[in-house]
């Protein structure tokens, strides 16, 4: 193991043992180099007459471009567009996305977390988080409406096992009895749990209520203290579009920081669906952990690990985007701008309860119960989903998501409010032309 890994194991192991025996194999080697970023560090502070160490290329003391390029980001300078990105992400985007999260997140107030690292959105950060902390023949809980990345991210390239459970109680709430038999049975003869917490949900675009959110933390808890390391995975790709007023408007992160020590709860978010940046790929790796005495040190030991994890794998996400989305951040209509997308989503979300509410179309679905994010569900009555979504596409040219046997997935989040009456009624048909 390299001396590096062992100091940071040491460091974490002194903070919190627990958090330690939650790593990986690969997660106690993880460490982040210093060889030629380093000595590219020191030479950068230091050498005053020449500078012969970065792999870029300078031309009169400025970072080297093509005038082609730099023409279609003018506002910006090429060494912050052009230039390579620390493996943990630019400092001040960090900064301002600790900053925003407390702000979004008024529970996070007086509780520690560590400084976010910025991954190549939240597909590539929980990559990185799947290599740190899950080992194969690991379990890790999900419900059985889940985004289908999942399985190539932890159960194709980790080797772990994925084990649903029931999203929906039959009064159309979360299962919280499902979750808590489910946790309970496969902790039994396991030391580690890992379980995804996705909430506005993928694809299903279902959002706890503050009390459903207090018994998952509740039940997580309660594993823990019953001498079981749980590592709890908060996917907040869609957080903040929360239409409905007894949906939970934090993240649920905050219910689970500092509750026990065996618990560690990891958040990954991202500027993607937040700030409407898909192809940008900026995401991020934020924990929160209970370490006794001093946090940074922990803390800084965890960012360095994961942060070595980026460097393995892409070396670093885009300066260019980083520096965008950051630039948005401070940007004085960023508020109002976020806003004005916001109404637009939530007038959309609405229209299509209005329209689902009409008792023509209860034959042919019942929609799963949604209140927030990009997406909600239907659950057919009469065809099969696959069958129904090639059938639209041919003859009508509908384009919706088939998942297992019964259930039809629409993103309203790419559907104009006064086009949702119209989908719907060609769904219909396309239901009773299969029939």
């Amino acid at each position: 193991m390299n001396p590096i890994a062992k100091e940071l194991n040491q460091i974490i192991k002194e903070a919190n043992v627990h958090v330690y025996e939650s790593l990986s194999e690969v997660g106690k080697n993880l460490f982040f180099p210093k060889g030629i970023l380093s000595q590219g560090a020191e030479a950068k502070e230091k050498a005053h007459k020449f500078n012969a160490t970065v792999g870029m290329a300078t031309e009169k003391g400025r970072t080297m471009f093509l005038p082609s390029v730099m023409s279609m980001v003018s506002q910006l300078r090429p060494e912050e567009a052009l230039t390579y990105a620390p493996s943990f992400g630019i400092m001040p985007l960090r900064e301002a996305w600790k900053e925003a999260l407390f702000e979004k997140n008024p529970s996070l107030k007086l509780k520690e977390v560590s400084l976010p690292i910025v991954s190549h959105a939240i597909t590539h950060g929980m990559s990185v988080v799947s290599d740190m902390w899950v080992d194969p023949g690991d379990t890790i809980i999900l419900p059985d409406k889940m985004w289908g990345n999942y399985n190539l991210i932890f159960a194709v390239r980790r080797g772990a096992r994925i084990v649903n459970y029931s999203l929906f109680d039959s009064q159309g709430g979360f299962n919280l009895e499902a979750l808590k038999a489910c946790v309970e049975s496969e902790a039994k003869g396991r030391k580690k749990i890992i379980v995804i917490l996705n909430f506005p949900n993928n694809p299903t675009g279902y959002t706890v209520t503050p009390g459903e959110a207090d018994h998952i933390a509740d039940i997580l808890t309660k594993l823990a203290r019953n001498g079981i390391n749980v590592l709890a995975l908060t996917d907040d790709a869609y957080f903040g579009l929360f239409f409905e007023e007894e949906t939970l408007k934090e993240s649920i992160f905050t219910k689970l920081i500092g509750r026990d020590p065996r618990l560690l709860a990891i958040k990954l978010d991202g500027a993607t669906k937040e700030n409407y940046v898909w192809g940008l790929r900026v995401g991020f790796i934020t924990y929160g952990a209970f370490f006794e005495a001093e946090s940074r040190p922990a803390f800084d030991a965890l960012e360095k690990k994961t942060a070595g994890a980026v460097r393995g794998s892409i070396s670093n996400a885009s300066h260019l985007s980083q520096e965008i989305v950051l630039r948005s951040l401070r940007s004085d209509d960023y508020h109002e701008e976020k806003e004005d997308k916001f109404r637009i989503m939530k007038e959309r979300a609405q229209e299509v309860k209005r329209v689902l509410a009409d008792l023509k179309y209860q034959d042919a679905w019942e929609p799963y119960p949604f209140n927030s994010g990009y997406f909600m569900c239907l659950k057919l009555k009469t065809v099969e989903a696959e069958s129904l979504r090639v059938h639209l596409l041919e003859k009508y040219g509908v384009g919706l998501i088939s998942l297992g046997k019964t259930d039809l997935r629409v993103a309203f989040s790419c559907l104009e409010k006064d086009d949702t009456q119209e989908l719907f009624d060609t769904v219909l048909q396309g239901v009773r032309d299969l029939e």
